[in-house]
């Protein structure tokens, strides 16, 4: 495993120990680690310009929808939830 030597503000830094101390990461290490990680995850699920250009064009042929305001909704909780974006 590498080592990195990382200067933070001093803000930042405390709020990184305050969180090792409520008990959510065992060490900076370990924070830093799960930053990363999120990162790396919400990268890999970022479109590019022309991906959304082609969902946007694919959504303007389709036409409109028969499905009700809630039910798109509804459906999008899902996904989310699916996701690990939202927790009800």
């Amino acid at each position: 495993m590498a080592t990195m030597t990382v200067s933070l503000p001093d803000p930042m830094k405390d709020w990184i120990e305050a969180q090792i101390r409520q008990g959510d990461y065992a060490s900076v290490s370990d924070y830093v680690r799960d930053l990363v990680r999120r990162d790396r995850d919400r990268r890999e699920q970022e479109l590019t310009l022309d991906e959304l250009r082609k969902k946007l064009a694919a959504s303007r042929d389709s036409g409109i929808s028969t499905r009700t305001v809630d039910e798109i909704f509804a459906e999008a909780r899902e996904i989310a939830k699916g996701r690990g974006l939202l927790h009800e």
